[in-house]
């Protein structure tokens, strides 16, 4: 008998075993009517068509890695050809998964705007049947929470290379109601997505304004555009360091004398903690990134750590200094008293009692704006692997905007981020209830 993922304890006959692994018997307590319920090949089409020498030319795209929340990335085959290993084709439509990482969400369908990929081995590739499966419905499923736990313990493997393999993942039952129930469940989270992405736009449209304005202060001051010249002279007096990015630093320096280093506002903020030194501790870590800016990464005990953490607070901020240049800077939100970051990033905050201060929302505008991160990219140090250390970022120069100004932009944002927040706790709620769905224990 097939023990449930829910349960505990279990036990089965020596000659039913296939594999010597506890998560190899274990199954999803689907609560649908046995006739809903159908193992994936009653749905999925095994395809199998190599990519043909001749075909192997500069610009096929071939995969790279498909994220855990389902983005398919690619690169373009290069003239030469240096590729390893045989490759097979996707069809735009069908299903892809990654051996290694399903368990972690690794799974695709191809989009309709990329006719065909190449993968490789790793990467099986399925046809989908539309009478019986909808594409969205199928990865909403080989997602949810219940599947992936089940799918942790169906890998095999060593312990940093775990893999499933597609007969085993061909062999797994789930759920598949009408093509009008999937396409409910798939339509109630893609609408609860949609909101997410329509607010994080809005969150964007005060950043968009303020680059607008910033590039309007740039052009009607200085006539001559030195971020995006193609040529430059200085003096060497003038130099900072010898190489052209400080060449390009000191030429808008010069050109824009009225603009304000920003160190006028900022100042550094390392208090470093032990968190090892309280080995029980859950500690809530922090990270960024320049698509939600600061987020709560994950919980880690204090015996996990080996080294001493930055504390972070409301209001300050951080970034990731090997990857500021693309945005990864942002404003802490409302977080716990112990909240830590890595002793890798660069944590910094405004300065307090300043004549003409900067406004922490303006300031989390502001470093998201295109115009700002083209001047993060010249005032980074390093030759193969570039960093903005907070000392380099107190050298770019800003235009100063009036506090009134600020609070416009602040208060546009503010009201961007609630709605924001607002939108993410209805996509949590959502989550759940398709889980549910899935589950069967929720109508759709």
């Amino acid at each position: 008998m097939t023990a449930l993922a829910i349960g505990k304890a279990f036990s089965v006959l020596f000659k039913d075993f296939h594999r010597w692994d506890v998560g190899y018997f274990r199954s999803v307590a689907w609560q649908w009517p046995g006739s809903v319920l159908h193992p994936l090949n009653s749905s999925l089409h095994r395809i199998i068509t190599e990519v043909p020498s001749s075909e192997r030319r500069s610009g096929l795209p071939v995969i790279e890695k498909i994220s855990f929340g389902g983005a398919l990335m690619h690169f373009d085959l290069a003239a030469d050809d240096n590729y390893k290993g045989r490759l097979f084709w996707a069809e735009s439509g069908e299903l892809i998964f990654s051996k290694i990482r399903l368990k972690q969400g690794s799974v695709a369908v191809v989009a309709s705007e990329t006719p065909r990929i190449a993968v490789s081995p790793e990467y099986p590739v399925y046809k989908i049947d539309p009478a019986k499966a909808s594409p969205a419905y199928l990865l909403l499923v080989l997602r949810s929470k219940l599947f992936q736990d089940l799918l942790a313990g169906l890998s095999h493997g060593g312990s940093t290379k775990t893999r499933i393999h597609p007969r085993e993942f061909e062999r797994l039952v789930v759920p598949l109601p009408s093509i009008r129930t999937q396409s409910a469940i798939a339509d109630f989270w893609q609408e609860a997505q949609h909101a997410v992405d329509t607010a994080r736009n809005q969150l964007f449209e005060p950043v968009r304004s303020l680059n607008n304005r910033l590039n309007e202060v740039y052009r009607n001051t200085y006539t001559r555009d030195v971020i995006h010249s193609r040529c430059f002279v200085v003096d060497f007096k003038d130099l900072a360091a010898w190489d052209v990015k400080s060449g390009r630093a000191a030429s808008f320096r010069l050109a824009c004398p009225s603009f304000r280093p920003i160190g006028d506002f900022i100042e550094d903020e390392t208090e470093l903690i032990h968190p090892a030194a309280e080995p029980d501790k859950d500690w809530p870590v922090y990270g960024v990134n320049n698509k939600e800016g600061v987020f709560l990464n994950s919980h880690q005990k204090g015996a996990t750590f080996n080294a001493p953490y930055k504390r972070i607070r409301k209001d300050w901020f951080f970034h990731n200094p090997t990857r500021c240049n693309v945005g990864s800077l942002g404003m802490v939100p409302d977080v716990p008293e112990d909240a830590i970051t890595s002793p890798e990033y660069q944590v910094w905050r405004l300065k307090q009692d300043v004549p003409e201060p900067l406004l922490p929302g303006y300031v989390a505008c502001l470093i998201q704006t295109p115009f700002f991160l083209e001047l993060v990219q010249f005032n980074r140090v390093g030759a193969v692997k570039q960093r903005m250390y907070t000392e380099n970022l107190m050298q770019v120069r800003i235009p100063y905007v009036p506090v009134t100004e600020q609070q416009k932009y602040a208060d546009a944002r503010e009201k961007a981020l609630t709605e924001f927040t607002d939108a993410k706790r209805r996509l949590n709620q959502a989550r759940q209830e398709v889980e549910a769905m899935i589950l069967g224990t929720k109508k759709a």
